[in-house]
């Protein structure tokens, strides 16, 4: 069981992407903004960051930049439903594992986050 933290603005997607994690016997905090989530991983120890790309305030890319700085042991795995972003994160390649594009399956979903954790 990993502890995971999931940033996601929009509610269908952070709704579902919670429950897959739960049934995979993960503890799941979804909160809906990257500023949301600097504020959970203040109060918080998680082992992954999975982090929607495109969310007002703060977005996905300066949240895993500042939760890489702050909290190095915790594995990062960004989605997207924008290619061009998928594009913009890999230049953040030292700093995350991979990206998720949307629409992802069920299966999609819990293969990424399992090989996220499962990462050297």
């Amino acid at each position: 069981m990993a502890r995971i933290l999931v940033a996601e603005d929009e509610d269908s997607v952070r709704n579902l992407v919670a429950r897959v994690l739960k049934l995979h016997d993960h503890e799941v905090k979804a909160v809906v903004d990257g500023s949301a989530a600097l504020e959970a991983l203040s109060q918080d120890d998680y082992d992954l960051l999975l982090t929607d790309i495109v969310m007002p305030y703060v977005d996905g890319i300066a949240l895993a930049l500042k939760a890489s700085a702050e909290y190095p042991s915790m594995r990062i795995l960004m989605m997207t439903g924008y290619s061009d972003q998928k594009r913009r994160a890999h230049n953040l390649d030292v700093l995350i594992h991979d990206v998720l594009l949307k629409p992802f399956s069920i299966d999609e979903l819990a293969k990424a986050v399992e090989q996220t954790l499962n990462a050297e």
